[in-house]
């Protein structure tokens, strides 16, 4: 490893290039702001995959990135009764994360984002302040040095994990994990007896998993079979190997196998009040008792960048805030209600039994995939909330069969 000392200067650093800091990188770019994006290699987070029609539209997303449409999902509860939610007139969009991220990468370098491959080390300060990021960088001859380079702003966009967020806002001990793993395996033929590839499976099952749930997402010519937990000592291969075999997926061929800790509660603050402010699963914004996080992850991007981009014209540190603030004003009430379904429903499978009872509902199902479809609470059908309210408070309290 040779050491390198650099004299650029960047107006941003996004340290990270998955959908969050490929989508900030992009938006600043276009502004004409000179960015680094900095991405480790060979980086495939274990994702579902799933994008709603929102996302899609809101960030123009091509429709070659779809490797599946999903009309359907089916919820399978611990005594292995099922219930079927239709998506009536329309579709959930499913992608490879190992190629929709290399695409968004590729669209902020199309947009004059400066693309390296790296590893963030730390941020130090000149005497002036100004932020100076050291990383180990990959050439292209695959040989990694030292080096550095000067930002007025940086991003970390750096997964749960994340190295910017460590060093810089304390507010990281907060959060909270489940741990993902998953197995891309070659999906089955048509003649598989329970296999279908227009419709996700979400099985809530103790056994499988003791807090969160499994899940069979089609992907088209590949399948994720995976399943999370924040219980230590679960194992999570042992989990989704039995799984396969419950669903006769098992004599498929495995192609990769990933796992990743992933954050279910947003960080109370994500800016060091200086120069440095958080996106995507740094930030925590993955939304809890569905795990979803691309659209969550590109919106908060999106709203990192224009945090950033204010920051920049007024140098006013107060402007990176609102990050947070756009984000919270428009998700946080879906990620307080999901949140409190995930620690009530997810807590026993008596309770996960109920709760794919009440998902039977017309009402239920409606709403539910109104509010996914849209990312936003529906509130134009109050007396469909009003009966979804008393159907909740029967199940809550037992009145209401689970069967």
């Amino acid at each position: 490893m040779n050491p390198s000392s650099s004299s650029e200067t960047f107006d941003v650093v996004v340290v990270g290039g998955g959908p969050a800091g490929a989508t900030a990188a992009n938006d600043l770019a276009r502004q004409g702001h000179h960015v680094l994006l900095l991405d480790r290699a060979g980086r495939i987070k274990p994702c579902g995959g799933a994008i709603p029609p929102r996302l899609i539209a809101e960030f123009e997303i091509p429709d070659h990135l779809l490797v599946a449409r999903i009309s359907s999902a089916r919820m399978v509860s611990p005594s292995n009764r099922d219930v079927d939610m239709p998506i009536d007139g329309g579709f959930v969009g499913m992608v490879d994360r190992e190629h929709y991220d290399e695409w968004l990468r590729q669209r902020a370098a199309e947009g004059g984002a400066v693309r390296r491959t790296g590893t963030f080390n730390r941020l130090a300060r000149e005497a002036d302040g100004t932020a100076v990021m050291h990383y180990e960088r990959r050439m292209d001859d695959g040989s990694v040095r030292e080096d550095s380079v000067r930002a007025r702003a940086v991003i970390g966009a750096d997964g749960a994990v994340s190295a910017v967020a460590r060093q810089c806002i304390p507010e990281v001990r907060e959060i909270r994990y489940v741990f993902a793993y998953h197995e891309i395996i070659r999906s089955p033929d048509r003649s598989h007896p329970v296999f279908d590839a227009t419709r996700c499976d979400v099985v809530y099952r103790g056994k499988l998993s003791p807090d969160f749930y499994s899940w069979v997402f089609p992907h088209g010519p590949t399948t994720s079979i995976g399943t999370g937990s924040a219980c230590k000592g679960f194992s999570l291969r042992g989990s989704v190997a039995e799984f396969r075999k419950a669903a006769a997926l098992d004599d498929l061929e495995t192609i990769r196998r990933e796992g990743a800790p992933i954050p279910l509660k947003p960080l109370s603050r994500w800016d060091n009040g200086r120069d440095v402010v958080l996106a995507g699963d740094a930030a925590g914004v993955v939304a809890p008792a569905s795990g979803e996080g691309i659209y969550y992850a590109m919106a908060g991007g999106r709203a990192a960048a224009q945090a950033v981009a204010l920051f920049l014209k007024t140098r006013d540190a107060a402007a990176l805030a609102t990050a947070r603030k756009t984000f919270m004003r428009k998700h946080g009430a879906v990620f307080f209600i999901l949140g409190m379904m995930q620690r009530y429903w997810y807590t026993n499978d008596a309770r996960r039994e109920r709760f794919v009872a009440i998902c039977r509902d017309r009402d239920v199902q409606q709403l539910t995939w109104d509010a996914y479809m849209n990312k936003e609470l529906v509130r134009a059908k109050p007396l469909s909330h009003v009966r979804i309210f008393f159907k909740n408070i029967a199940h809550l309290t037992g009145l209401a069969k689970a069967a």
